[in-house]
């Protein structure tokens, strides 16, 4: 693998944000952990690797050519133009290819099982073999994503990453083929995916962004499909490290109780973890240029005397050498001497700590970053909630929940939300959460909604 550009790869800060004093007899220690990546880069200036080296990174975009693409033609014509747009934003030396999806995976670009290097000439052809793009068969997500994967893997690049873009179900595979797609990918690439018009499962296309530590939105109009795949594109390209882990070690008689990303995106990393030691465990983030990310750690000690004072954990952030045999997981980050298998590099760390007061007030304040993404964390889940009971025809639940989501975004600042759920709900009074539900919805608003919930905003420090 070449190296590129030691000096931009990000460094790693973590700082925790936390009440540690718990009254007597209290178990639960909450903490947020902010996680910040510098020094990286997101714009060009890379060599280009030397004839013989592999690329530092590699992207894959995966078009949906089902026969549902052509109805209306918009939508294949829009992914056509959306693909270009992507293909010009790879920077030079790039690892890259183009796949075809329906029933079955194609190779659209360069073929032959391999990645081409991002050059002037390389994405004339790619935009030349986009031509034979056409629409028929059906929709099988998860040969997509393998063979996106078995691609990622022939290169050897360090980090490695897709875009997936649909229109429609999953329809041609059982969700037990999609599920062990998504469980061998997880890991080896990110994927990023969008369902264009509103004819997808919201529940699939956000499963599937989630397993792979991507993002996944919707574009009701194909025309915006450009613009978006240029912003993921430009993303994805700032991405200058894989294989970073957050390894939480925990005390004799403590337990991890959740683990979960509240920002930029709630997502719950609790059931992702990989034990690497006795007391600890390493739960996957992803790939990272230069950007901050937040995390909520819920742990339970033992309870002690006022006065005892503990760690309640030890949160690092760690680069871990590759499996064997598996290239999929091979650090992009220069080291002076590479990794052994099981060995792994402390990037920076933060301490969790547990102290027991008779002081009723310090014990009982909450944090107001613990407070802010138990907030959102809770107004993500009132709106799924809230939606579900909406489709099943439960409206007392729908208004009980949304209100509640109304009531949240508010008070969280969480304006965009806010201005999703006005679209679905008429608001009687923000401060108690009344609302009615709207006679009419457009489709396309309650699947924007649902498709966002998840998304944050950072609480002012």
């Amino acid at each position: 693998m070449a190296n590129f550009a030691k000096s931009r790869v990000p460094r790693f800060s973590a700082e925790v944000y936390q009440n540690p004093y718990l009254p007597e007899g209290g178990r639960e220690v909450h903490a947020i952990v902010t996680v910040t990546a510098t020094g990286g880069g997101t714009t060009g200036g890379r060599p280009i690797p030397a004839a013989g080296s592999g690329p530092d990174a590699g992207v894959v975009i995966i078009v949906d050519c089902s026969g549902s693409m052509d109805h209306p033609p918009a939508k294949l014509r829009g992914a056509r133009e959306a693909t270009v747009a992507a293909i010009d934003t790879v920077r030079d030396g790039v690892g890259f290819a183009v796949v075809a999806g329906t029933h079955r995976a194609v190779e659209v670009y360069p073929g032959g099982g391999r990645l081409a290097l991002a050059a002037a000439d390389t994405r004339t052809q790619a935009k030349e073999a986009l031509r034979t793009l056409t629409a028929g068969g059906g929709t099988a997500i998860g040969s997509w994503l393998r063979l996106a994967g078995q691609l990622l893997s022939s290169a050897g690049a360090g980090v490695r990453h897709a875009l997936l873009l649909t229109d429609g179900r999953n329809e041609h595979e059982s969700p037990r083929e999609l599920r062990a797609a998504l469980d061998a990918c997880a890991g080896t690439f990110t994927c990023d995916a969008r369902g264009v018009g509103t004819d997808w499962e919201v529940k699939e296309v956000t499963g599937i962004a989630s397993a792979l530590l991507g993002t996944a939105d919707i574009v009701t109009d194909p025309a915006g499909l450009a613009a978006d795949f240029t912003r993921l594109m430009e993303t994805a390209m700032g991405k200058e490290i894989a294989g970073v882990g957050l390894r939480l070690w925990t005390p004799l008689g403590a337990e991890t109780v959740f683990v979960r990303q509240v920002a930029p995106t709630v997502a719950d990393l609790t059931g992702r973890c990989r034990r690497s030691g006795p007391r600890s465990a390493d739960y996957p983030t992803g790939s990272w240029g230069d950007e901050s990310r937040d995390y909520h750690l819920c742990l339970r000690v033992p309870a002690a005397d006022i006065g005892r004072e503990m760690l309640a954990g030890r949160v690092s952030l760690i680069l871990s050498a590759p499996d064997e045999g598996d290239p999929a997981r091979r650090p992009s980050q220069p080291r002076s001497e590479p990794l052994s298998q099981g060995q792994s590099q402390p990037l920076s760390q933060g301490l969790v700590r547990a102290v027991w007061t008779d002081d009723v007030a310090i014990a009982t304040s909450i944090h107001p970053q613990v407070a802010h993404y138990t907030g959102q964390a809770e107004l993500a889940q009132a709106i799924q909630q809230g939606l579900d009971a909406r489709k099943s025809g439960d409206t007392d639940g729908a208004m009980a929940k949304l209100g509640r989501a109304v009531q949240l975004a508010a008070s969280s600042g969480n304006a965009e939300t806010a201005k999703l759920l006005a679209k679905v709900v008429d608001v009687v009074d923000t401060a108690t959460g009344t609302v009615r539900l709207k006679a009419k919805v457009a489709e396309a608003d309650e699947m924007t909604l649902e498709t966002r919930s998840t998304k944050t905003v950072r609480v002012k420090k």
